[in-house]
């Protein structure tokens, strides 16, 4: 079944807002990221552990701290229930796939267990490509 991206921005934030490793320790989660998946872009803003909105449409100038790129077959891969290998995980991504991760990246490090966490949530709701 093929979703739109508002769809899946629903999903996702659902999800994420649901799940009970963020809600127990993402107090503090709060940041802007984007999801370069080649032939769509999200801008995910989290405040306090909590999907605060979605940008499906983002513009040249809409400001997040860290991006993650690479093809829609990467993404792919990382939203199936049991990835193949090299793409279970962000590391082996950018060491062996073509995942790029560019910005600040002491931001994404500062909340990385959350974000992982949420990365992972891409195995349950698919994503938009």
């Amino acid at each position: 079944m093929v979703m739109t991206v508002r769809d899946w921005a629903v999903r996702f934030g659902d999800a994420s807002d649901r799940d009970q490793t963020i809600g127990s320790m993402a107090r503090y989660f709060t940041c802007t990221y984007m999801w370069d998946m080649g032939t769509q872009k999200v801008i995910v803003e989290m405040v306090d552990g909590k999907v605060y909105r979605v940008n499906t449409d983002p513009q040249p100038l809409d400001a997040y701290d860290f991006v993650l790129r690479a093809s829609a077959a990467t993404w792919r891969e990382f939203a199936k229930p049991i990835p193949e290998p090299m793409y279970h995980g962000i590391w082996a991504a950018s060491f062996r796939r073509d995942l790029k991760i560019e910005g600040n990246i002491l931001v994404m490090m500062q909340n990385l267990r959350n974000f992982t966490v949420q990365f992972e949530l891409l195995r349950k709701v698919g994503v938009p490509v």
